[in-house]
């Protein structure tokens, strides 16, 4: 690490808690365990110190880290680049789609974009394998300034390590976050008090101090050590002695940079240049500070006076004491000194080493424009695009098209720009580059991809609210120029209606059809295109015209499913838009194409390491195990899926979690949930959000008997046709309406229920229409439909409700005085909502059951209700027969961990080996019922 001044000149005062915390950490990788820790402050508060102090005490183990450069940070995995290179003679040990991903994002090959999953899992693989010599210490300093695909690998790693001996510490300047790693061990890292602070600057000053200024200067430095040590060392002392230094009125950072901008000036103007040349070289190289100083015809002995002066520090690297120093010296330096120190990196950089280097320094040292440049520019956008380097692409584009002389050949690059900073992330850059493309000479299809990106960004931005009809306006102005991507923008359109709901204002779902059918699918037709025609015909024709249209749109999906098709379209389908093909199965009530795609699409995820589309697939599966009666599976896998998000950055899918919980009747967490997705639903304009909602919110009440809260919370649900999901409230607002007394409310969901259930004509439907027409039919035509729906719920996947329909048939019973009937139906209800885990329902299968004699006691939780997700999901892997190296790339976790997991599930479910594991899993509860009547 760097070297610390609050660390090497006067120790670490008043640190005995983060001391404390460092020991821990260091004593867990000695044990075997890891140990993940982040420190966090202000710029000077002795983060870096406390970095160096645990390498000091890291005796036995290896070390690897980096420190992030502000000016690196556009600059794909450089970061990742420092920490994985005195590992790499492990590589070849890697399996090889994470050796290759890791290569080609670190520059050992030319490969396509690597899969940042796939990278993130090759550093965890290499950290583990460099782990099983000695225990492994990753010292990460300044994670605010690496660069966006280093910090999403190291946040990856860190919050999947657990059984390996590795202790991780990071640090991260506040105010000011990352999100990528919310959620990890924090520590904050606060100022010294008075007494220490006072202590500390006597320490570093050579001149005596008035108590008054001493007083002063410790009060305004708020306890920051390097302003207490350092300014003693950059100011005057006549300066320092009148407490002029400070105005008491900024953060200390700025501050700091002050003060190192103070004592730079001091220096002759030789040393000066040099110092700016290395403060513009964030790889502090130098033997290339070196030539490009012979370029500016610095002296040798340039160096001296800004060592002498504790500015840098000359090696086989060039340091700086602090990155504020760097920061200071570059920022405010003048425009042409800038474009100077550039020019000579960019005349002492090797074009054949290292092309995009000098590209990006010859970039910075220009002002007039340059096609040649600009064209270089712009390949170095290609390289960076295809190592997965989102933000450098679009550093690069950005100052391609600021550099390009032809108008119209500008706006262009402008709009790549801006396409690349969106998918980078960059919005505030996206629309400074579609203003600068705006003001451009643009033809029509430019125009046209202009409106397109400004909707797209309005949509991520704000959701549902003016995207949906902005989405449509691009696709039409498209339509005569480009037929395909116009399908492709009224694909997104239609995703952000989805996501509107009910709080669309604009052009809406018919809009957007008629638009589909306005434009002709190429021939032959790709998926995409059936999923779109067949929208449009539901939309506009109704569920019988659009029942076939749908189901041959889905077969394509699982025939391309089948064949392992990963390409565009693929792509599309889930990451662009909600319409396909999450929601069509159950539309169709198809329980088997269903379970192909949820299960096929996970798979499909996890061996391409596919970043965004995983957490959707698995939030896909997991909904589909509810509906199946697995619901500790679907527990699993939504916590899968929020983890992943957690470590990408990315917003945690709440959804799945909410359902979850009304089926579980976790009631107190899933009011608490159920506002917050309100509230945040409301707030984005995610009308879908609403729905799901007040749909999980009757399935709560409806399991706990609640049925007018239920009736409430369905109609609700049911203000708007969201697709997908609408049929499910039809259903519940059944229940509930016919339990609590609203037979009209009852019968007109039916026939709207019908509609859809007959279009689909699957066991699952004619299951569902029969036990909704029974809960309003009396005599032996109820009778005759309960039995119905139970014999087409039986011969499909959807187990939760063939519990629920045996449930009702039961209560039915029941009240008929059939009272024999009734216990074997509820019996059996019973069984499988226990068994489920939708325990609303299994509680009003038991008090019936008490109400027809019989003494039925609560069932305590099986063992395998104690295993956390992560361990089910390695249990039912190890079940099937994969290995612990399998299961670690199933599961984006080493094989250590999963040895680690094992071991836990073994003690709990009482087991010594893997072959008693299929045993665990399919042995049944104990019964819990016990019959004290007669007939």
């Amino acid at each position: 690490m760097g070297a610390s001044v609050a660390g090497t000149r006067a120790g670490l005062r008043g640190r005995g808690r983060e001391l404390a915390e460092l020991d821990k950490a260091l004593a867990a990788a000695r044990a075997g365990t890891s140990a993940v820790l982040v420190l966090r402050g202000e710029a000077g508060i002795g983060k870096t110190a406390l970095l160096n102090y645990a390498e000091e005490h890291a005796a036995g183990f290896g070390l690897t880290g980096t420190m992030g450069v502000e000016t690196e940070m556009a600059l794909p995995y450089a970061g990742l680049h420092q920490v994985c290179a005195p590992l790499l003679g492990r590589l070849p040990l890697l399996p090889a789609p994470q050796r290759d991903a890791l290569s080609a994002a670190l520059g050992l090959r030319e490969d396509p974009a690597p899969n940042p999953f796939l990278v993130g899992l090759a550093a965890l693989s290499l950290l583990s394998r460099a782990a099983e010599e000695r225990p492994l210490v990753c010292l990460l300093d300044d994670v605010h300034w690496l660069d966006e695909q280093s910090l999403q690998a190291i946040a990856f790693v860190a919050r999947r390590l657990a059984a390996e001996p590795i202790a991780m510490i990071l640090t991260l300047r506040s105010p000011g976050d990352r999100g990528e790693l919310a959620d990890l061990p924090t520590l904050t890292v606060p100022g010294l008090n008075d007494t220490d602070a006072q202590d500390l600057l006597t320490s570093a000053a050579h001149v005596p101090f008035d108590p008054r200024v001493r007083d002063r200067i410790v009060a305004e430095a708020h306890g920051n050590p390097m302003a207490l040590l350092l300014l003693p060392r950059l100011v005057p002392p006549a300066e320092l002695a009148g407490g002029l230094w400070l105005a008491g009125r900024r953060p200390v950072a700025e501050d700091l940079e002050e003060a190192f901008h103070l004592c730079f000036r001091r220096l002759p103007p030789d040393t000066r240049r040099l110092l700016l040349t290395a403060a513009a070289e964030p790889t502090g190289d130098a033997d290339l500070l070196w030539r490009a100083a012979e370029r500016q015809h610095l002296p040798a002995d340039a160096a001296a006076p800004a060592e002498t002066a504790g500015l840098i520090t000359f090696d086989t690297m060039v340091r700086f004491p602090h990155p504020l120093a760097r920061s200071a010296i570059y920022q405010k330096a003048s425009a042409p000194e800038r474009r100077a120190a550039h020019r000579a990196l960019a005349e002492a950089t090797d074009p054949h080493q290292d092309p995009d280097r000098r590209a990006w320094h010859a970039g910075q040292a220009t002002t007039r424009p340059d096609e040649a440049l600009a064209t270089e520019l712009e390949d170095c956008a290609r390289r960076a695009y295809r190592r997965g380097g989102a933000a450098a692409a679009a550093a690069f584009m950005h100052r391609s098209a600021q550099l390009t002389p032809d108008p119209a050949r500008r706006a262009a690059r402008a709009l790549a720009a801006a396409q690349t900073s969106i998918d980078a992330g960059g919005l505030a850059q996206a629309h400074a580059m579609l203003a600068t493309a705006a003001d451009g000479p643009l033809d029509e299809p430019n125009l046209a991809q202009l409106e397109r990106l400004r909707a797209r960004l309005v949509f991520i931005q704000e959701r549902g609210t003016e995207a949906p009809r902005m989405l449509l306006d691009a696709a039409r102005r498209l339509a005569p120029l480009d037929a395909a991507l116009a399908r492709d923008t009224l694909l997104e359109s239609l995703g952000a209606d989805l996501y509107a709901g009910r709080l669309n204002t604009g052009p809406g779902r018919p809009d957007i059809a008629r638009a589909i059918r306005a434009i002709p699918a190429p021939n032959p037709p790709r998926t995409l295109d059936l999923l779109l025609d067949a929208v449009a015909t539901l939309i506009t024709d109704g569920h019988r015209a659009g029942a076939g249209p749908l189901h041959r749109a889905l077969r394509a999906v699982q025939d391309e499913q089948r064949s392992a098709a990963t390409g565009a379209d693929l792509r599309w389908m889930w990451l662009a838009c909600p319409v396909t093909p999450e929601p069509l199965a159950p539309e169709l009530w198809d329980d088997d194409a269903w379970h192909e795609l949820a299960t096929g699409a996970v798979n499909l995820a996890r061996d391409a390491g596919a970043l965004a589309f995983l957490p959707m697939a698995l939030s896909y599966e997991a909904c589909y195990r509810v509906h199946t009666g697995d619901l500790a599976t679907a527990a699993a896998l939504a916590d899968e899926a929020t983890a992943i998000s957690t470590a990408t950055g990315a917003a945690p899918m709440v959804h799945p979690a909410l359902v979850l919980d009304a089926w579980r009747a976790h009631e107190t967490r899933a009011r608490r949930l159920l506002e917050a997705v309100r509230g945040e639903a409301t707030a984005r304009g995610e009308g879908r959000a609403l729905a799901i909602a007040d749909y999980a919110a009757a399935v709560l009440d409806n399991g706990l008997a609640r049925y007018d809260d239920a009736l409430a919370g369905a109609t609700r649900a049911g203000q708007y046709d969201d697709l997908g999901l609408y049929g499910w409230v039809l259903v519940e607002l059944i229940e509930a309406a016919a339990h609590s007394g609203h037979p009209h409310a009852a019968a007109t969901a039916l026939d709207k229920l019908t509609e859809r259930t007959r279009a689909g004509a699957t066991e699952w439907a004619k299951g569902m229409e029969a036990r909704s027409r029974a809960l309003l039919s009396d005599g032996p035509d109820a009778d005759a439909l309960y039995r119905q729906a139970i014999k087409h719920l039986d011969r499909c996947r959807i187990a939760v409700h063939q519990g629920r329909a045996r449930l009702v048939y039961g209560e039915w019973l029941r009240r008929q005085g059939r009272r024999a009937l009734a216990r074997e139906q509820l019996r059996a209800a019973y069984d499988m909502l226990t068994r489920a885990g939708a325990d609303g329902f299994a509680e009003r299968a038991r008090k019936e059951l008490l109400a027809t004699g019989e003494t039925v006691r609560r069932r305590s939780a099986s063992a395998l209700a104690e295993l956390t997700g992560q361990e089910a999901q390695v249990a039912q892997l190890a079940r099937e027969g994969r290995t612990n190296v399998e299961i670690a790339g199933r599961l984006f976790i080493s094989p250590r961990t999963v040895e680690w997991h094992l071991g836990k599930v073994f003690t709990k479910l009482g087991i010594t080996s893997r072959k008693d594991l299929r045993a665990a899993f399919s042995s049944p509860p104990a019964d819990g019922i016990r019959s004290t009547s007669t007939k």
